[in-house]
């Protein structure tokens, strides 16, 4: 990247100066120009929104791009540098540090008293600096020293510091659709200035749609796939080459899943699973166990989530879930992987498929509720130990407000009486599968509550 904005006195404007150098990789040499260009990102990019406007009226300042690699970031910013007339300088997050950063600021300070001239410093990977660095900013965004873009894979209100985030806009660029990477592809192979237009390209639509879907959303992938299938294939009789989908299947291998263990995708695609598993749909929960096994998720993860949506969300509906989802995670601790993923498949579906109740849940969350925000209760005299009993009778208290009635020596092993002072009410059953039962039950036992006194044992 650094040959595209050479240093030095005189820095030039941001060019794409590696679209005619012909041995730069064709994902190199198809960097868009303008942002009419650029693949995807309408939702950001299209006529009439809000970052469109602000980088064609160049009324912006500070700008965060987070998504996924292949989706244009820097890209972006290198158009904006064109598109706005501005002297561009770039540092990674993982190689610079408060040393360069001053140095890049220093110089934008100097074209700006000298020329006017506005400079955009772009940091790519910005979570990768630490705060020291990320304070170093600040003072020269807020004078005006330069412009700051930023890059990055993580979400930026989490992994970036708040006084740079609060004076940044944050965009999020989304994988590219198909259709648009498609697109990318035919233009590559027409453009003969930067790239593959003297080769005589006869690519086949459907080789072109499976690269573009297996690339995942990222155009450079499918760009360097397309590289390697014009310049490795044989010219027919004719000179033309052809690329058909058994040419694309080997020039583009197994699907690299966007997939950050610790980012977003690991976040956002666990949510995914539980909520499948909640609205119990087992195809979408199956997907989504798939991407994250095909991802290289911890499948300790998984069982452990597996776990916990079986009390949180089926709980009493079905208590055999817990125990399935139990015997999976011991399971796969027994045989491990590649068949450890059998038992994980067996506990979503039977998890999906399950009546579903989160009364348990919510029940527990109220009585939190309670003992957090209310008076702490004490613990009635007729409950408390029978050492305790005694002290409780020598204070004065009377014999029936002591007298505890053992329920095992009634009929049905059960006798009307308080347990909870001031008749608070937290679990509510559903009549979802086997917690119909239990809601009968103490429906039964709220009516012999009712009369007021025990039963003879």
């Amino acid at each position: 990247m650094d040959s595209l904005f050479p240093e030095g006195p005189e820095p030039t404007k941001a060019k794409n100066q590696e679209s005619s150098n012909a041995s730069q990789p064709l994902a190199a040499r198809m960097r868009p120009q303008s942002i009419s260009e650029i693949a995807g990102q309408h939702h950001i990019l299209g006529e009439g929104k809000l970052l469109r406007r602000a980088i064609e009226a160049d009324l912006f300042s500070s700008l965060i791009f987070y998504g996924p690699p292949g989706t244009g970031k820097t890209t972006l910013a290198t158009v904006i540098a064109q598109t706005t007339n501005s002297r561009f300088e770039m540092l990674n997050g993982v190689e610079s540090n408060v040393a360069e950063i001053r140095d890049k600021i220093a110089q934008a300070r100097t074209w700006l008293n000298l020329r006017g001239e506005t400079t955009i410093l772009f940091i790519d990977e910005i979570h990768r600096f630490n705060k020291a660095q990320q304070d170093v900013l600040l003072p020269h965004i807020e004078r005006g020293t330069v412009r700051f873009i930023g890059a990055t894979t993580h979400n930026p209100y989490y992994y970036v510091n708040s006084p740079l985030t609060s004076r940044s806009q944050i965009f999020q660029l989304e994988p590219v659709s198909t259709q648009d990477i498609v697109g990318v592809l035919k233009r590559a192979i027409s453009d003969k200035e930067n790239g593959l237009g003297n080769l005589q390209i006869d690519a086949h639509e459907n080789a072109l749609i499976h690269i573009s879907e297996k690339s995942d959303g990222d155009v450079r992938k499918a760009l360097t796939a397309l590289d390697l299938a014009a310049l490795t294939t044989p010219s027919s009789s004719d000179g033309s080459v052809h690329i058909d989908l058994s040419i694309a299947e080997e020039s583009i291998q197994r699907k690299a899943i966007v997939y950050d263990a610790t980012g977003d995708a690991h976040y956002d695609t666990i949510s995914a699973f539980i909520k499948s598993i909640r609205g119990s749909d087992p195809d979408a929960a199956l997907y989504w166990l798939a991407k994250m096994l095909h991802a290289g998720e911890d499948p300790r993860f998984i069982a452990r989530r597996i776990v916990i949506s079986a009390s949180e969300d089926i709980g009493l509906a079905d208590s055999n879930a817990l125990r399935v989802a139990m015997d999976a995670q011991q399971a796969f601790e027994f045989i491990g992987m590649p068949e450890g993923r059998i038992p994980l498949a067996h506990a979503t579906v039977y998890l999906a498929t399950a009546p579903k109740s989160n009364s348990a849940y919510a029940a527990l969350g109220a009585a939190l509720a309670d003992v957090d925000n209310g008076r702490t209760l004490a613990v009635p005299p007729h409950l408390r130990t029978p050492t305790r009993k005694k002290l409780s009778a020598a204070s004065g208290e009377s014999e029936n407000a002591l007298e505890y009635f053992y329920s095992h020596s009634y009929e049905g092993n059960y006798v009307p009486q308080s347990y909870l002072p001031e008749g608070r009410h937290y679990y509510t059953p559903t009549e979802n599968g086997l917690e119909k039962r239990i809601k009968e039950r103490l429906d039964h036992w709220k009516s012999l509550h009712a009369q007021h006194s025990p039963p003879a044992p």
